[in-house]
């Protein structure tokens, strides 16, 4: 077997072979790739796993990228889609978003991204009826990874059918946060907070009218913390868009945002713990600022805070809150979906997370010192 090769002309043709296409829609993706890979070839220090994992990753999106392109070509009508009022939830990660994201899916006017859609964007032609291969595929794949690292469920749930990140389509752009590591990896990092992300973000939202055309909704519901980075970019791409930031003391969403990118290094054949930490903490931190100083200048009534105690203590009136703020018709049959889920999916379902500071490398007064404004704005401690 060849060796695997972080190649560009290399993996471009493996991407035309496998789908058997040769229209990428433009070069515009090609600089993010080029970065990415030196990133890869220089300081990701893969074991053989991790590369062989990383190698398909990449052949994987951009094959998708040429089948998006055919069906463009074919649905030209897909891009003059309107994407009505998109609600988007973003904040520092481990601060609620994913609890608060599940909880609004279960309205049944919310539309929000699927993990097996933001893996496969592309439509196939199927009978009637029958299930898409690649979800049957990737329910078993999630399935198997669960068994084989319980760890992980602890820290976040995935399977193929349950609400994701809608980070999962940038990935397309090679623009973007990618796994959640590369951005803290030279030269990615500095390569990305460069970046204009209007290009990146308008791929993303024709994928989001390539999925609405497929299976369409009334209302996208959308949420990543990566979204900081680029609220400017979505309040002027989507001027109806309605933007919830979540927050929690800093000390408890850092740590857990530590031991979930410890987890995402899986694949690397050593790095150390205590350089982590400081890395989370500056990126993390960046991108907070980057957000909040958009949302200061914006209407106020497009944003609305949650509080992480109060959506742990009272999930629906959290949600209530949100309808309230964005004056949203919550229905009895909505408040009832809400609170079925919220009956069966109690906190620590899927076991305790736990974490430390000081294993990776952070003491509070770091933590403290870096967001002291952010914590004295909204009282998290």
């Amino acid at each position: 077997m060849a060796e695997l090769r972080f190649e560009e002309g290399e993996l471009l043709q493996a991407a035309r072979d496998a789908a058997e296409l040769e229209d990428f829609g433009g070069d515009d993706f090609r600089a993010g790739l080029r970065v990415l890979l030196e990133t890869y070839r220089k300081t990701a220090n893969f074991d053989e796993k991790g590369v062989r994992r990383n190698h398909r990753r990449i052949v994987s999106l951009l094959a998708t990228r040429l089948r998006v392109q055919e069906a463009f070509c074919r649905h030209p009508e897909i891009r003059n889609r309107t994407l009505r009022r998109p609600m988007y939830l973003t904040g520092l990660p481990r601060t609620g978003t994913s609890a608060l994201f599940n909880l609004l899916g279960a309205d049944p006017a919310a539309r929000p991204l699927l993990l097996w859609e933001g893996i496969f964007p592309d439509p196939v032609d199927l009978p009637v009826g029958q299930p898409d291969p690649r979800f049957v595929a990737l329910k078993a794949h999630y399935a198997r990874g669960r068994e084989r690292n319980p760890e992980f469920t602890k820290i976040h749930y995935t399977d193929a059918d349950v609400p994701e990140e809608c980070v999962m389509l940038l990935a397309h752009t090679f623009c973007d946060v990618q796994m959640g590591i590369e951005p803290m990896m030279e030269p990615y990092a500095s390569w990305y907070r460069q970046q204009d992300l209007r290009q990146a973000y308008t791929y993303y939202a024709n994928l989001l009218k390539l999925i609405d055309w497929q299976r369409p909704g009334k209302r996208w519901l959308l949420k990543s913390p990566a979204h900081l980075w680029a609220l400017d970019v979505l309040v002027e791409m989507f001027p109806d868009a309605c933007i919830v930031l979540t927050h929690r003391n800093p000390l408890e969403s850092m740590a857990s945002a530590c031991s979930l990118t410890d987890s995402l290094m899986r694949g690397r054949k050593s790095y150390d713990k205590l350089e982590l930490g400081p890395t989370v903490l500056e990126y993390y931190a960046a991108s907070l600022e980057r957000g909040l100083s958009v949302r200061e200048q914006s209407d106020p009534r497009r944003f609305l805070d949650i509080d992480f105690e109060q959506l742990v203590s009272d999930p629906l009136v959290a949600a209530k809150s949100v309808y309230d703020h964005f004056e949203l018709d919550l229905t009895a049959e909505t408040e009832a979906a809400m609170q079925s889920h919220v009956t069966a999916n109690p906190q620590g379902k899927h076991g305790a997370h736990e974490y430390d500071l000081a294993q990776y490398g952070l003491t509070p007064d770091d933590v403290e010192s870096r967001l002291a404004d952010y914590i004295g704005r909204f009282a998290l401690c």
